[in-house]
């Protein structure tokens, strides 16, 4: 699973911004489940700025949000994230995609 977390940052908060990110992702690094992750700005538009990370799944990731270390280190910087879908599907040749339905077990 991808997640991508991009933020809108001002350039007067951008050095503090940056070293929030890397904390974020080194906090979230730490987690079971994590496979990697990056940190970027846009090329064009230097006030867009995303953190890209990796996971075994779904449940892996949420599991880490849920973490205490990742509550105090990564969700305020992760609160400022625009308003968007995050989670993608890894699409790879020959594997089933993810279809819109229930996903609980009841």
């Amino acid at each position: 699973m991808i997640v991508v977390n991009r933020f809108r940052v001002p350039e007067n908060e951008q050095a503090a911004f940056r070293d929030d990110l890397e904390r974020t992702r080194q906090a979230l690094a730490a987690q079971v489940g994590y496979l990697r992750g990056s940190i970027g700005r846009n090329v064009d538009d230097p006030e867009l700025w995303v953190l890209t990370t990796e996971w075994e799944g779904p449940g892996a990731y949420r599991r880490a949000l849920s973490a205490y270390d990742v509550k105090l280190a990564a969700v305020p910087t992760l609160s400022r994230a625009i308003d968007e879908p995050s989670a993608y599907e890894t699409v790879e040749p020959g594997t089933e995609l993810n279809r819109p339905q229930a996903r609980s077990l009841g």
